[in-house]
């Protein structure tokens, strides 16, 4: 009978895998010991199951997380795109897509775990919560987050991408989400690709047109966050709209 070669290449890797001494392999390592004693690849090479010619799950996955230069490792993963994914030699597109939906579903249960107690009111800890979602885009990126009487998480959405102007931004289409939503304050936050986090005129003009907006409809602007590389700026400490306007600039 004739063996087809992709069938050749998971008997291969399979092979691979089973000679490896039995509590060392990471599925029966997980049964023994807990998903949290095996390692990053350990744990991609379980998900994978299968590797590609000559080559195992756990030597594909040691591979997959040394792909993303700056961003090596499982942060790496969820900054590839499906299609830079699939140039892996024995990844397709059903594993890459698998990958991504589990970077993906990785990210949203570490926001929802750190969300239950995380204080609005404090611009660090804002900043720090979008942080790795909007310092490593090429984009500039303006999101949108809208929280309740005690100050809690509603909703948070993406207003625009590739700009952040004020001509560009519409206080009517925010406020129309953050009634829709029944917010009763809001947050504004975008990045600077260059890791520069220092607002631009065109970043307090928008602040002040969405400041008085939310004025006349009774929907607080709590503060405009301007995310760089690793740091980030609070327009209201930086005192843009003290006092009704912008301080000094």
């Amino acid at each position: 009978m004739e063996i087809k070669k992709s069938d050749t290449a998971v008997s291969t890797a399979n092979h691979t895998m089973k000679s490896m001494p039995t509590k060392e392999r990471p599925y029966e390592k997980c049964l023994e010991n807990g998903a949290e004693s095996l390692s990053d690849a350990e744990l991609l090479s379980v998900i994978l199951r299968t590797g590609s010619r000559g080559e195992s799950a756990l030597e594909l996955s040691r591979k997959i997380l040394s792909l993303g230069g700056e961003k090596n490792g499982l942060l790496g993963i969820y900054h590839m795109s499906v299609a830079e994914l699939t140039k892996v030699r024995g990844l397709g597109m059903v594993k890459a897509v698998q990958l991504k939906c589990i970077a993906e579903l990785s990210r949203r249960i570490s926001r929802s775990r750190f969300s239950e107690g995380i204080s609005f009111q404090d611009p660090v800890t804002v900043a720090e919560y979008y942080m790795e979602d909007l310092r490593h885009l090429e984009q500039e990126t303006a999101i949108l987050v809208m929280l309740n009487s005690k100050g809690r998480l509603i909703k948070d959405m993406v207003l625009s991408k590739g700009t952040v102007r004020a001509s560009m931004i519409s206080p009517r289409e925010i406020f129309i989400e953050a009634v829709r939503n029944q917010a009763v304050s809001i947050i504004l936050l975008h990045n600077h690709p260059s890791g520069i986090p220092d607002p631009s005129e065109e970043d307090i003009r928008l602040t002040e047109r969405v400041r008085r907006s939310g004025a006349m409809l009774g929907i607080e602007l709590l503060d405009h966050i301007i995310i760089g590389d690793c740091q980030a700026v609070s327009m209201r400490e930086q005192g843009v709209w003290q006092d009704g306007g912008a301080a000094g600039r």
